[in-house]
C-alpha cells in the first residue's frame, strides 16, 4: 500500500487522536479508509458547479469499479478491501449515498430515508472500519453500522445551518427537530455500545474514545435553548 500522508492527519483531528491507540498497522489500514472517503466527500463538497462535481465522482466510481490502480487511492482501497475481505457491495452502498447529495437541492422527507442515507454514508463505513478491526460476530457487526449511524445523525445535528446552505435539508431547521435526531442518535449509540466487547481488545479502546467524542457533540447541542442560540453557536 502506498501513497502520500494519509489525510486522516490532516482533517480528522478526533480519529487521529483515537489512532494513538491502535496498533500502527491498524492504523495504516485506517487511514487508507479515510483516505478514500475523504476523497469522495471532498468532490461532493467542493466549491465547483454541480455538474463538475457529478462529472468528478462518476470518473472516480468508473476508476473505483475498474480499478484504475495509477491512481493511489485506488489502488489502496483495492488491496484493503481484498486483504480484509470487505464486499465491494458496501463500497456502492457508500457510493449510491454520497451521489445523492449531487442534486440541486437535497430534502430528506421522513425519518426512514434519513436512516438509509445515514446507514449509506457512514453506517457504510462502520462496517468497512470493523472488518478492518477484524470483528466477526455478526451482532457487533450490525452494532458497527448503528455506530455509524448515530455519528451520521450527530453530524446532521450539528450541521443543519451549514447544510442549509449548500440547499441541503436532511433534517428541518427546527430545534424540536434536531433535538429528537439526537435522541434518535442516541438510541443507536445505546446499542452500538453493545457490540464493542467483540472488538479485539487491543483496538476495542480506540472506538470507545471515538464514540465517547461524538456523542458529547449532540449531549452538548442538547444543552442549548433555543434555534436562535443554536444558529449563533455554529459548529
Amino acid at each position: 500500500m502506498t501513497g502520500n500522508q494519509s489525510l486522516i492527519s490532516q482533517h480528522a483531528k478526533s480519529f487521529n487522536w483515537a489512532g494513538f491507540f491502535l496498533s500502527k498497522e491498524t492504523f495504516k489500514k485506517c487511514s487508507i479508509l479515510y483516505d478514500f472517503c475523504r476523497t469522495v466527500d471532498d468532490i461532493v463538497d467542493e466549491d465547483s458547479p454541480l455538474d463538475i462535481r457529478q462529472r468528478k465522482l462518476l470518473k472516480f466510481k468508473s476508476d473505483f469499479k475498474n480499478k484504475n490502480l495509477s491512481n493511489n487511492i485506488i489502488k489502496n482501497i483495492c488491496e484493503l478491501l481484498e486483504q480484509v475481505n470487505i464486499s465491494e457491495k458496501i463500497v456502492e452502498d457508500l457510493f449510491d449515498g454520497v451521489e445523492s447529495d449531487l442534486k440541486p437541492e437535497v430534502i430528506i422527507k421522513n425519518k426512514k430515508d434519513l436512516l438509509i442515507y445515514s446507514y449509506r454514508v457512514a453506517g457504510s463505513v462502520g462496517l468497512m472500519m470493523a472488518k478492518i478491526l477484524k470483528v466477526k460476530d455478526t451482532y457487533a457487526l450490525r452494532s458497527a453500522i448503528d455506530l455509524g449511524i448515530a455519528m451520521q445523525l450527530t453530524n446532521i445535528s450539528r450541521d443543519v445551518v451549514e447544510d442549509k446552505k449548500r440547499n441541503r435539508s436532511y433534517i428541518k431547521h427546527d430545534f424540536k427537530v434536531i433535538k429528537e435526531t439526537i435522541q434518535t442518535a442516541d438510541t443507536f449509540y445505546k446499542s452500538s455500545f453493545v457490540g464493542i466487547k467483540s472488538i479485539p481488545v487491543i483496538s476495542r479502546f480506540s472506538i470507545i474514545v471515538a464514540r465517547r467524542m461524538y456523542k458529547k457533540i449532540g449531549d452538548n447541542i442538547l444543552k442549548i435553548e433555543s434555534i436562535e442560540k443554536y444558529n449563533n453557536i455554529g459548529k
